[in-house]
């Protein structure tokens, strides 16, 4: 680690110096608490009795060499801060840690550099299909013990051909940096460096890992770089003083009731840094999905605050410097913001990120299922602007965990109307959409079950299934398949002449035509979200020679032909179908 770069917030390898680090004769400690009066090392190896640590380099770092110390030790730092208080806190930079309700650190081995690392070779994800799972590790199954959760070792064995089965490209993992409250999801951490123990060891981690690469699925984490938890063993007043945090109490916590980084000092840019990098590089994950940009765009993510101008350099920074070390990662912004530029690069201005979750599609797009067919005919709008904008960036059509908790509603019952069967039909139509509207695409677990609650972290998903369910989830991995076939749905995303909305089939309904180009291909894709049927639906096709039907949303096996240059079909109410024209 250089020093200056630590200090000036451009180092990206801080824990390869600072943290536990196992040594042939025992271990090295080492951490940064500038202003604490005395830092000591207890542990296993020392019976927690008290081993002082000594200042190193500038004053600012403590040290303290173990022999003896052996991996799977516990630890932590016992400061007494700049304010007087003597606190036990485990290490920011530690690579395990113990599970909850206990909260040490555990002296565990750094692996080293992955040789599985995709992300450090450069890919084409642009114009490649990028289907994603999002998955909550500790509820997708659980074992019958109350709770219990399945290893990263045991998730392998089930996970990976299910992913296969259902065509899923990646595996997006929610935040795995450990945490103390489960319903926090992983979103308010602890131990930054640290895969939770809930689910096993970090060499467990690394085996899904690499189960999933084998199968040739990639793996994405969800990583939190705004807020940590306000757990006091932790970062809080590490040293003492607001050494992580905002000193200022109007911007010190976030909405979430966390404490916020403070992203204009050095030594956090260089942790946080450090961190994204360490689990692209230590662990082999192909990308991450950066959570609740807009908070690090905005002041407390409000637009009316101004714009956080440390908090975007740091972005920035980051962005560049992961892409140097890691070309291939992906990099992902969760932002509901307007802001231009999250997908432009750092070096002409823009955050540097790959793609941006496209919010407003989603509550554009649900809103408009919510609604009767009445107003949709009124409010065609509301589903065409999505198109309008989404050549501004390089967008991710997201159905997050975000969508199907705190009482929004499962997908399928977020649907228009009181019958199951006409829910389960307008959620076939909504995924018909998602999948051949421009743009990669991202889905949680269950969606594609067709669930019909919401998700709960403290239970696994409705695996049993039958009738509409059955049926709904047979529909999704025919989707998955033709969206893996078809390069016309994914070769030309972000080409503004890969996609082209037709006249609508009947303006005085509900129903919308659009193709798709890619590959030398086109697709025909053909929308009736309206509560009545289109029973002579006719489509201009100039200079077409064959229209074949992929796919229909209802299960129909619609009449339709190809004549004098226009396709004649017929459209069920709340159906959908996909054409490959020739």
């Amino acid at each position: 680690m250089n020093f200056q770069d630590f200090y000036a917030g451009s180092a990206f390898d801080a824990y390869t110096w600072l943290g536990g680090h196992l040594t042939a004769e025992g271990a090295v400690f080492r951490t940064f608490a500038p202003a604490a009066r005395q830092v000591c090392l207890i542990g296993d190896f020392n019976g927690w009795q008290e081993t002082p640590m000594h200042k190193v380099y500038d004053g600012n770092f403590w040290e303290a060499a173990v022999p003896g110390a052996a991996p799977g030790m516990r630890y932590k730092y016992r400061i007494c801060g700049a304010d007087g208080r003597r606190l036990d806190h485990c290490d920011p930079y530690g690579f395990f840690a113990e599970l909850r309700p206990a909260t040490a650190s555990v002296l565990y081995p750094l692996p080293g550099p992955s040789g599985d690392c995709p992300a450090c070779a450069p890919r084409d994800w642009a114009h490649s299909p990028l289907s994603i799972y999002e998955l909550h590790a500790g509820s997708w199954k659980k074992p019958d013990a109350p709770g219990a959760f399945y290893t990263y070792r045991e998730l392998a064995e089930q996970l990976v051909p299910y992913l296969l089965e259902n065509r899923f490209q990646y595996l997006e993992l929610m935040p795995l940096c450990e945490y103390p409250c489960d319903e926090s999801w992983g979103y308010q951490g602890t131990g930054f460096f640290s895969p939770t123990a809930r689910y096993g060891t970090p060499d467990d981690l690394r085996f899904l890992i690499g189960a999933c690469h084998r199968a040739g699925i990639g793996v994405l984490l969800d990583f939190v770089p705004v807020h940590f938890a306000v757990n006091d063993y932790a970062l809080l007043r590490y040293d003492g003083t607001a050494l992580y945090e905002y000193p200022h109490q109007d911007v010190g916590f976030s909405e979430w009731g966390s404490c916020n980084f403070m992203h204009s000092r050095g030594e956090v840019r260089s942790f946080l840094q450090s961190a994204a990098c360490y689990w692209l590089r230590e662990f082999g994950f192909d990308g991450l999905r950066f959570d609740a940009v807009s908070n690090l765009i905005y002041w407390q993510g409000r637009p009316e605050r101004g714009e956080n101008q440390g908090a975007i350099r740091f972005l920035q920074t980051m962005n560049r410097g992961l892409k140097e070390r890691c070309p291939g990662a992906l990099l992902i912004a969760e932002d509901s913001t307007a802001r231009p530029g999250v997908t432009a690069p750092a070096d002409q201005g823009g955050l540097g990120f790959d793609a941006k979750w496209d919010l407003g599609w989603m509550n554009d797009t649900l809103g408009y299922l919510q609604a009767p067919p009445e107003e949709r005919r009124r409010h065609p709008e509301r589903l065409t602007f999505s198109m309008q904008y989404f050549y501004n960036e390089r967008y991710l059509l997201p159905l997050s965990h975000d969508e199907v908790v705190h009482g929004k509603a499962a997908i399928v019952q977020k649907m228009h109307g009181a019958s199951l069967p006409e829910k389960f039909a307008q959620a076939r139509l909504l995924y018909l959409y998602m999948f051949t509207h421009p743009g990669k695409k991202l889905n949680f677990m269950g969606n594609e079950l067709g669930m019909l609650r919401e998700w709960d972290e403290k239970r696994a998903l409705d695996w049993a299934a039958e009738g509409e369910r059955e049926a709904f989830a047979r529909f999704f991995r025919a989707l998955q398949e033709l969206y893996r076939q078809l390069p016309a749905l994914s070769a030309r995303d972000y080409e503004p002449d890969g996609f082209a909305w037709l006249e609508r089939p009947d303006p005085d309904r509900a129903a919308f035509a659009f193709l798709r180009r890619g590959g030398g291909q086109e697709v025909l894709v053909l929308l009736n979200f309206d509560g009545a049927g289109l029973p002579d639906c006719t489509i201009p096709l100039p200079g077409r020679r064959e229209a074949r039907l992929l796919l229909d949303s209802a299960g129909a096996d619609a009449p339709c032909a190809l004549r004098d240059g226009r396709l004649h079909t017929r459209l069920a109410h709340f159906s959908g179908q996909l054409f490959l024209l020739a």
